[in-house]
């Protein structure tokens, strides 16, 4: 059951990055529900348009755009944000969702990989944040949230690379907030953990193979390590990324949101 009302972000455009993710979906469902007008990226098209079969029953479709995009290209980027404010106007939200995991020890890995999976999780959606930043400094507003994970507060064996990019989103999430608040801009971090996603499912069947067990034992292993015994799910991740961009969260800034079932409490 949501909590929601369906006017809360009535007339705000937000960007939902990673839209063909498990958690940029749901994220976009419910934003749909609650009003906002809606530009989803991914790299997808297919899924996209999969996503956008969903989205048309909870919102009016001319409130809709869709783009398919790699954010790790430059062009592609400013053709996102141009052709979204074009077709819908100021974007007034941002949810960062797009990501990539990957989990290798320390003595696998290369340059190459660790280049790729910070590219993907840090430098392209900081570059992506700073276009849509410029233009939230004119407006004097606007609210950004970046998608974090648990990893980027502690560090676990075999995630030295995804952890170290998600330290440094939760890093810069911190240090930007202090900047844009200054211009009437929120900045915050939502940092889930084991999220019922296929992205959670292909890590835990890496440390099953690193172990050599049953996905199904690793499986079990990892709800035994949650109080909660059990997975967040993509819905519980989105209606946390929801609330913060709604006026119900007004001095929420910089903050690093732990969706953990209490496996990480400071």
């Amino acid at each position: 059951m949501s909590i929601f009302s369906q006017q809360a972000l009535a007339g705000k455009h937000i960007l939902v990055t990673g839209a063909t993710g498990g958690i940029g979906w749901e994220t976009a469902k419910t934003l749909a529900q609650m009003g906002a007008t809606l530009t989803v990226s991914g790299r997808d098209p297919d899924k996209l348009t999969q996503l956008a079969s969903e989205l048309s029953p909870l919102m009016d479709t001319s409130s809709l755009y869709v783009h398919a995009a790699d954010l790790t290209d430059p062009q592609e980027r400013e053709q996102l944000v141009e052709s979204a404010e074009e077709r819908l106007g100021f974007i007034g939200g941002l949810v960062n969702s797009a990501g990539a995991a990957g989990g290798k020890q320390v003595e696998e890995l290369d340059q190459e990989f660790l280049e790729r999976l910070m590219n993907i999780n840090y430098t392209s959606t900081f570059m992506l944040t700073q276009l849509v930043y410029r233009r939230m400094m004119e407006e004097g507003r606007g609210d950004i949230i970046n998608l974090a994970s648990l990893s980027g507060l502690r560090g676990t064996a075999g995630n030295t690379a995804y952890a170290a990019s998600k330290f440094a989103v939760v890093g810069w999430t911190q240090s930007m907030a202090l900047e844009a608040i200054e211009h009437g801009i929120r900045v915050n971090a939502v940092c889930p953990g084991y999220v019922d996603t296929e992205m959670a499912r292909a890590s835990i069947q890496r440390k099953a193979e690193r172990k050599g067990i049953p996905f199904a034992q690793a499986m079990e292993e990892a709800e035994a390590g949650i109080p909660s015994h059990r997975l967040s799910t993509p819905q519980e991740v989105a209606r946390t990324i929801a609330f913060l961009l709604t006026d119900a969260a007004p001095n929420i800034v910089g903050e690093s949101v732990k969706i953990s079932g209490g496996s990480v409490m400071r």
